[in-house]
């Protein structure tokens, strides 16, 4: 009968090294994990979009957030999020007085996060998420647009916008400009950085000389309430 002791055992197969055979089980491991965790986040929306329209979803930083409510505070008519992920953007520009705020999200995982983070902030009754394409979705009564999407589908999106949006309406893009329109203004810096574009008759503002306008300082950034962690 064998009378090791328990912890000397222990300790010796804490020492001894692990064989190749076991790190690549362990790698294999991880590997099931982070697809499981794709397919069941990111995967159910993307079936339904062709590949060259598909963006993967990246949630905004609370900087990020702070600078697109500065440059929509205080402006009238509905405020939509294309591609709202997880509701962040929404819930905080509702709650900072643009209303209504409506996002559009195809992954029913993100929207179902976004109603939480919406029923936990009381704000669930006020605030609005579809499960939508948003290339399907009309933008004829928006008056605000926030998108943060990935360079490859941004020149589509402009057509889409300028073709759809009204005379008044400001679209403001995160982490990445619109490729040809002339922002009339920017906030932050590096990956926090936004640009916003204000849409005039069939399509956005320019200035007279093909240069943005003055930017908004960094300083009117909005102060927004820290729900969401």
């Amino acid at each position: 009968m064998d009378h090791d002791d328990p912890a000397e055992a222990l300790t010796a197969l804490r020492e001894r090294r692990p064989s190749l055979l076991e790190l690549l089980q362990v790698a294999t491991g991880s590997g099931l994990v982070a697809y499981t965790v794709w397919a069941l986040l990111l995967q159910p929306g993307f079936r339904r979009v062709p590949l060259k329209l598909q963006v993967p979803y990246i949630g905004a930083s609370a900087r990020q957030v702070e600078h697109v409510l500065s440059l929509l505070r205080g402006r009238p008519g509905k405020m939509v999020d294309l591609g709202s992920g997880d509701g962040r953007i929404v819930l905080a520009a509702h709650q900072c007085g643009l209303r209504p705020a409506v996002g559009y999200e195809l992954n029913p995982w993100l929207v179902g996060l976004a109603w939480l983070h919406a029923w936990r902030a009381g704000c669930s009754g006020s605030v609005c998420y579809h499960r939508k394409d948003l290339w399907k979705v009309s933008l004829r009564d928006c008056h605000n647009v926030s998108v943060f999407l990935a360079p490859s589908v941004l020149p589509l999106l402009e057509d889409k916008l300028q073709k759809e949006l009204p005379a008044g309406a400001r679209v403001v893009s995160g982490r990445f400009p619109l490729p040809t329109w002339q922002p009339v203004a920017v906030v932050g810096e590096g990956v926090d950085r936004v640009w916003a574009y204000d849409v005039h008759g069939a399509g956005p503002t320019v200035s007279s000389c093909g240069v943005p306008s003055k930017a908004i300082p960094e300083s009117s950034s909005t102060s927004i309430p820290r729900t969401l962690v």
